[in-house]
């Protein structure tokens, strides 16, 4: 079985790949002009480069190769030579790298919505045929199992991608997403070390390993933004880990931790979806009412907002955490408070103002408190 030490080594392997592939990446997206250029929807005042997710990519599979070189020729008992879950981890790679070529193909060249989704939606199904599966939970209300059947591949595929949107989603300062991702690997990691699930807690440090080392050139000013090979990447990343956690403890608070974990880019995204739907607009059209947009216009510089949500989403993770060490009502006690606050703040921040005026005033025309698109 895999060591403490183990594990972490090739966290540092993933950090230190990823770290020195960013400035490679950076030249290789000027030169195919992977470049989010100054416009009315976009944060930025200069041309920055795009498609840094591509070094985080890098990063994991130069840590998957060093795991597959030490167990194959220094016979290392590791990540691939367990099999605890019955997982095929080279099909789950090829999965994923699907999502991740979907995210460089859009970086490069802008591809319709609907084809980035089916990408998305393919990629998540070859993960799930390499046994990445919500078969089944707990049941929250007597003894015994609840299984999913033949529903657990659409239920999967549907979990994998929702993840991938949301990340996508708040991906729109910098060093937000990188950050939001690094802390739920972080509380995701812990509690894989409480209960000491190997799989997660491998996949979890190679997660903190990429995005810690990204976050140095993506930090505010960033030198490189992560583009969607990022975001979908890291997305569908965290959606897999939190499966794998899943498939060792079925219960129902595991179940939900890493949705309150990523508590802020899923309210965020069905705010945005809301928003759209009121305004009549295509759901995938950018507008410039985020909350790390509502932060800006409050007063707040990109760190300052960026240090807020961050911030949230550690305290978030915390929770997430002790709460699989709470069973019972406490437990769920602590989710609806997490609820509850999460809602209640975004509240405070204006970020469901469209809906509420809808029935507020009724007359009032769609969309006109919007400072329109972008991301």
């Amino acid at each position: 079985m895999m060591t403490l030490r183990h594990i972490v080594v090739l966290g540092l392997v993933a950090f230190l790949a990823t770290y020195a592939l960013v400035p490679l990446v950076r030249k290789l997206a000027i030169k195919v002009d992977a470049v989010d250029y100054p416009d009315a929807r976009r944060v930025n005042t200069e041309p920055i480069p795009r498609m840094g997710g591509l070094a985080m990519i890098g990063g994991l599979l130069v840590a998957i190769v060093v795991e597959l070189l030490g167990e194959h020729f220094l016979h290392w008992y590791g990540f691939f030579t367990t099999h605890t879950l019955g997982v095929n981890y080279l099909i789950v790679l090829a999965g994923a790298l699907v999502v991740a070529a979907v995210g460089v193909i859009d970086d490069i060249k802008s591809i319709k919505p609907l084809a980035k989704l089916l990408g998305q939606i393919l990629g998540a199904v070859i993960i799930t045929l390499g046994g990445v599966l919500i078969s089944h939970v707990s049941n929250p209300f007597g003894p015994g199992l609840i299984h999913f059947g033949w529903l657990a591949y659409p239920l999967t595929v549907i979990y994998l991608v929702v993840f991938m949107n949301a990340i996508n989603l708040i991906d729109g300062l910098d060093g937000l997403a990188a950050g939001i991702v690094c802390i739920a690997a972080i509380a995701l990691f812990s509690t894989a070390l409480f209960m000491w699930r190997v799989e997660t807690a491998f996949l979890s440090m190679l997660l903190i390993g990429m995005t810690a080392a990204f976050l140095r050139y993506n930090f505010h000013p960033a030198s490189i933004f992560m583009g969607d090979s990022g975001s979908l990447f890291l997305g569908m990343m965290i959606g897999v880990v939190s499966i794998l956690g899943i498939m060792r403890a079925s219960t129902v608070v595991v179940l939900i931790s890493p949705f309150i974990v990523a508590a802020i880019p899923f309210i965020d995204s069905l705010a945005a979806i809301i928003r759209r739907i009121k305004r009549h607009q295509p759901i995938q059209q950018a507008d410039k009412d985020h909350l790390h947009h509502r932060l800006l216009r409050s007063g707040l510089n990109q760190r300052q907002a960026v240090g807020i949500v961050w911030g949230w989403t550690f305290l978030l993770g915390i929770c997430a955490f002790l709460i699989t060490m709470f069973p019972g009502w406490l437990t769920w006690l602590i989710v609806i408070v997490l609820i509850v606050a999460s809602f209640v703040i975004f509240y405070k921040t204006g970020i469901f103002e469209m809906v509420l005026r809808h029935y507020y005033n009724p007359r009032s025309q769609d969309g006109s408190e919007s400072d329109e698109s972008g991301e």
